[in-house]
């Protein structure tokens, strides 16, 4: 597989995961409308989205910035073995 260089595909793909991430927490929140249910999908996307950070910024360039990352599964796979 090759890596993704044209700023539009990479664009369009963000704005796809955006669709993605928009419409399955509005139905989810269409099933069960209570406050709690919109909580913990706020908090879901929040958490999910500083743990991607996390991943991908934090410890390349305050961690370890000799390492770069291919994807969660190899960052995952670098912190469990230090």
């Amino acid at each position: 597989m090759i890596d993704l260089k044209s700023p539009f595909w990479i664009h369009l793909k963000g704005l796809l995961f955006l669709v993605i991430l928009g419409t399955s927490a509005a139905l989810v929140i269409l099933q069960m409308p209570t406050s709690r249910i919109v909580a913990l999908i706020c908090l879901t996307i929040w958490a999910s989205a500083r743990l991607y950070y996390y991943l991908f910024y934090v410890i390349e360039h305050y961690i370890d910035p000799s390492y770069k990352f291919s994807g969660i599964y190899s960052a995952l796979r670098n912190l469990v073995g230090k």
